[in-house]
């Protein structure tokens, strides 16, 4: 009887430990996403999740690893919640380009690995098509004048702004961030320009 109810109690408090550990990442997640929406990825620190979260840089680095995994699992929750990921300007394509170079300065080598497993781990598919669908979402919010008069923009503008482009200009071309934005922003605007004069 003795060993049976200790047993029950070490479930019962190994369950406990779980539920609060998940509690306690979900909060992280959480915080991590509210301070993504309120400034850049580079102005927010590890230290200022876990103040919003109510713990610790430890327990953050403990439940998601690094920097860039929680804001990934940031931007997963966001787009899974349809919340958009930034109060942007429609229309400001210069101010696009900067917004989504600063997701993919962050988080853009783990979005990569990530889709190169995806064959071989079937189990990343949910999650990355999530992610395909909030960036879609995205397109279709920052661009929304240009769309409205033609909606077939946003196939065009879905595969400029898309990660593969950033790593070939970032990684592949080895360009410099501001070079590699320029001619984001060069190939959107030929793109703009000519929707606009067809």
């Amino acid at each position: 009887m003795y060993d049976a109810d200790m047993a029950d109690k070490r479930r019962y408090s190994m369950a406990g430990r779980a539920a609060t550990a998940q509690a306690t990442r979900e909060r992280i997640r959480t915080a991590a996403a509210e301070l993504y929406r309120e400034r850049s990825i580079a102005d927010f620190t590890l230290d200022d999740v876990a103040r919003r979260a109510g713990t610790t840089v430890k327990t953050v680095l403990r439940a998601f690893g690094s920097k860039e995994d929680l804001v990934m699992a940031a931007l997963t929750t966001l787009a899974r919640s349809g919340i958009p990921t930034k109060p942007a300007v429609p229309g400001d394509v210069a101010a696009a380009v900067r917004e989504i170079f600063d997701i993919y300065e962050t988080v853009g080598d783990l979005v990569i690995a990530r889709l190169s497993d995806e064959r071989r781990l079937p189990a990343l598919k949910a999650s990355l098509d999530e992610g395909r669908a909030g960036h879609r979402e995205w397109v279709a919010r920052a661009f929304e004048p240009f769309i409205q008069a033609d909606a077939g923009l946003l196939e065009m503008l879905d595969v400029i702004t898309d990660v593969y482009v950033w790593k070939l200009l970032r990684r592949d071309r080895q360009l410099e961030r501001a070079a590699a934005e320029s001619i984001m922003l060069a190939m959107l605007r030929a793109v703009l320009g000519g929707a606009r004069r067809g």
